[in-house]
């Protein structure tokens, strides 16, 4: 099973090559390579540090710097009706950042402060 950060569904969808350092960009990588072989993968959403932020330098121990991505995390949980801890296969939760956040438009809502954002638009 993959722990992963609610939001970093979007940072995965939107993902163009670049990050915080060289480390963070394979990590990212190889978590997208896993993911898309494995559709099916069962994925646990956690509101902290997780398999991609053990490479970014703004983790310090098990929590990100700021505010930030714990917002981020509990906006996309609650825009997808999920809770945290939630079990569920990377395929369904790709599904349901698609049809509550990407499609009506409310990525922005979730994550438009991120430094990374433009990429996104």
């Amino acid at each position: 099973m993959v722990e992963l950060r609610p939001h970093h569904g979007l940072c995965i969808r939107y993902f163009q090559g670049k990050g915080y350092s060289p480390e963070f960009v394979n990590r990212m990588l190889e978590v997208i390579h896993r993911l898309q072989s494995e559709p099916e993968q069962k994925i646990r959403l956690h509101s902290g540090a997780d398999v991609l932020c053990k490479c970014c330098p703004n983790c310090h121990g098990k929590e990100c710097s700021g505010e930030k991505p714990g917002r981020y995390d509990r906006i996309c949980l609650v825009l997808c009706g999920l809770d945290d801890g939630a079990v569920i296969s990377w395929k369904e939760f790709c599904r349901l950042v698609e049809d509550h956040i990407i499609v009506p438009g409310k990525r922005a809502q979730v994550c438009g402060d991120c430094q990374w954002s433009r990429l996104c638009r």
